[in-house]
């Protein structure tokens, strides 16, 4: 089995990769059987010396390799037939923009697997760069209120070493008596709740949350039944909740009228309800002033997300009263940051907690005849076909 690491060639550059070179030596070490190579990158965090200097080969050519990992999408004209490719693809949701892609992978007759598409046999997402997401988000969402009220400045994230250097830096400043709400418990919640714990703000109750006053920054984490409720006042589990979101509106107004700043790390549903709307943002007693969408679903759940916003330009003012983008120093304006790629930010972080993931789930799989389905489930295409669990993706493909 001889695997390769493809060089990024999206725009804007992408510097993360999916393994680094101590998790590729360690493949090695573990399969004997393996061999690995790196195509040459001159933008990737990890330098084609760093790979050398654990003995991995570095070339300008890996189309003699039977499996190729990426983190974006391969451009089409790079695409080698033939082969099977992991990224994240961009397809499985039919967005526009990557039908040809699709189209191009099964002319190519190439086995496509999406990182997305990794899951355990109960549906769940194995692999993923979330935690990051939440990492950088929250220090980006209090970046912007330091900004925002001239009371400190922080450095970009991405001229920061990684997560450590994040938590140097917030831990620097006076942080006011600021209230943080944070929606999902997943992997970008618990990035957040990671840099949160780490620069000792405390977590507290949501009654103590919604009661009580603070002479100290604290937090509170939702879950999804924590800032929905049935429409007809059930109050049932988070099965129903998944099964019937449509009988769901959101609860989340209350938690508007004490919260400073908005950290979003859920995952929404194309079906469950709103959770911070404009109503919400307009009310007279609502004070967030900070929406750190890291969930980042333009026209989603979260009405200031107008639009995703850019690691070079981070930030934008929402304006409730007439639902439209100002100046982010606007006086009347709530601050927004909707960056769509946070683990970016921190790629040499990002890069390593991949593999370590990729390691423990996907690998083994390559060798044990895939006992546990992790790539039977994850594979879109196959000998120029969609699979059966992707065959919802034809009309897509025959651009209908």
């Amino acid at each position: 089995m001889k695997f390769g690491i493809i060089k990024e060639r999206k725009n804007p550059p992408d510097r993360r990769v999916v393994f680094s070179p101590d998790e590729l030596a360690k493949l090695k070490q573990t399969y004997h059987e393996a061999s690995v190579e790196v195509e040459s990158s001159d933008i990737r965090i990890f330098s084609d010396a760093e790979y050398k200097n654990m003995g991995i080969t570095i070339t300008e050519d890996v189309s003699n390799c039977d499996v190729l990992f990426g983190v974006k999408e391969v451009p089409v004209e790079s695409l080698i037939p033939n082969k099977s490719y992991f990224f994240f693809s961009h397809t499985i949701k039919k967005q526009p923009y990557n039908q040809k892609l699709l189209k191009a992978i099964l002319e190519k007759n190439i086995d496509l697997y999406d990182h997305e598409t990794i899951v355990d046999d109960q549906n769940r997402r194995l692999i993923g760069f979330g935690k990051y997401a939440g990492m950088v988000g929250v220090y980006n969402g209090i970046r912007a209120f330091g900004l925002k009220f001239e009371l400190f400045k922080l450095p970009k994230a991405e001229t920061l070493a990684g997560k450590e250097a994040l938590i140097m830096h917030l831990k620097r400043i006076t942080m006011p008596a600021l209230k943080f709400v944070v929606t999902g418990t997943g992997k970008v919640g618990s990035g957040a709740k990671e840099i949160l714990d780490a620069i000792k703000i405390k977590e507290i109750t949501v009654d103590n949350y919604l009661t009580k006053k603070y002479t100290q920054a604290v937090y509170v984490q939702l879950d999804v039944l924590e800032y929905n409720k049935r429409i007809d006042g059930q109050v049932l589990d988070f099965d129903d909740f998944v099964n019937h979101p449509e009988a769901y509106t959101s609860d989340f107004e209350k938690f508007t009228k004490v919260s400073d700043i908005y950290f979003a790390g859920h995952f929404h549903a194309s079906n469950a309800p709103m959770i911070l709307t404009r109503e919400m943002l307009n009310a007279s007693d609502c004070k967030l002033k900070v929406v750190a969408d890291i969930s980042c679903d333009v026209n989603g759940p979260i009405a200031c997300t107008l639009r995703s916003s850019t690691i070079a330009e981070p930030l934008y003012g929402y304006f409730p009263l007439e639902d439209k983008e100002v100046d982010f120093f606007h006086p009347a304006a709530v601050a927004v940051m909707a960056v769509d790629n946070l683990p970016c930010e921190i790629p040499k972080d990002s890069s390593e907690g991949f593999g370590e993931q990729f390691m423990e789930y996907v690998i083994p799989a390559f060798f044990n005849g895939d006992k546990d389905g992790i790539l039977q489930r994850a594979k879109i295409t196959e000998k120029g076909k969609l699979t059966p669990r992707f065959s919802y993706l034809q009309d897509y493909v025959d651009g209908k």
